[in-house]
């Protein structure tokens, strides 16, 4: 097949143009050129800014076409439409944040959307992101009517994650100690590996599949406790995990989700948050490797990193021994 991937040098993105050239597949390029453009030099690039520079697109034609960054409906309405006529099938990369209410247990592909009192906003905030992310949605199926696949996939973990909530995890494990963890141990928690989400998305763009699909993991329970277990078994680190009360952390004015990778307040609000339903991906071929091998696969990924590159997420160790000192006084 011949790919237009918009993006594709960021993480997902990343992982499904390796794949699509492992799988024997024509791959063109279309963005800006500002993050790892030394990748994939056998690839055809077209630059351009998807914010009304598509000339490059113009007079084009490929198979399908897969949308890895589309924030703002503006922006994806005009890609969708300007291709409407060049590709047979669009893919859209959304996020399980597009729904409503995340009080609810198993939430599937019908569950409502959240919404934007003023649809014309832009700004992505924590509070826009979903709903902008829901419009966006509505923006490529309006231009391409029965012909997109809309994946929305939760936390996505695995190698070249430039967010790194889930690579604090196994780093910080590794590192052995005393180590902080929040809240339960029994507390669910959802990760997809970015290498199993990316090969099932070109999958499903080989078919030409179409519909909406939930895309995260693993197809079991998995508990906080396990994976930080798995972390340690992996590293064979000398870890000691302490479990902090949330409201302590709390308090004490920690983040969740950023400064505490993974960690979700466990309130009413948010107990379906890691409980999404995932069933239909499921049976439509989307699979999972261990989560050792995710954890070996990033600790080894880390050790290439430079040793002064900056985290994007979890304590510094600074502050999480103040914290541990703190909950051991207390207690």
């Amino acid at each position: 097949m011949k790919l237009l991937v918009l993006g594709g040098t960021v993480f997902l993105g990343r992982h499904i143009v390796e794949t699509a050239l492992a799988r024997g597949h024509q791959v063109t390029l279309f963005n800006r050129g500002q993050h790892n453009p030394e990748l994939f030099p056998e690839v055809e690039k077209l630059r351009g800014n998807r914010d009304g520079h598509l000339e490059a697109l113009h007079g084009r034609r490929w198979d399908a076409a897969i949308d890895t960054c589309g924030y703002v409906p503006r922006v994806v309405r005009a890609s969708a439409e300007l291709l409407a006529h060049s590709v047979e099938h669009y893919t859209f990369i959304s996020s399980i944040s597009v729904y409503a209410d995340f009080s609810v247990l198993g939430l599937n592909e019908t569950a409502p959307l959240g919404r934007l009192q003023d649809e014309t906003v832009e700004e992505i905030t924590g509070e826009t992101y979903g709903p902008l992310k829901a419009l966006c949605e509505q923006a490529a199926e309006r231009a391409m009517p029965g012909r997109v696949l809309i994946i929305r996939p939760g936390l996505i973990v695995g190698p070249h994650d430039p967010t790194d909530r889930f690579t604090y995890w196994p780093y910080r494990v590794a590192q052995g100690g005393e180590v902080l963890a929040p809240g339960r141990p029994d507390r669910p928690v959802q990760i997809i590996d970015v290498r199993d989400l990316a090969e099932w998305i070109v999958r499903m763009v080989e078919t030409g599949k179409t519909g909406t699909y939930n895309a995260t993991g693993p197809d079991h329970a998995l508990t906080m406790g396990q994976l930080l277990e798995t972390c340690k078994s992996v590293s064979r680190s000398d870890a000691i995990f302490t479990w902090v009360d949330e409201k302590f952390l709390l308090d004490a004015g920690v983040q969740p989700w950023t400064e505490l990778p993974l960690w979700v307040p466990d309130t009413e609000e948010y107990k379906g948050f890691s409980a999404v339903d995932c069933t239909r991906a499921i049976l439509d071929g989307l699979s999972f490797r261990p989560l050792a091998e995710t954890v070996q696969d990033v600790l080894a990924w880390v050790a290439t990193r430079p040793s002064d590159a900056l985290w994007q997420a979890g304590l510094a160790r600074e502050k999480e021994q103040e914290l541990l000192h703190k909950w051991h006084s207390k207690i």
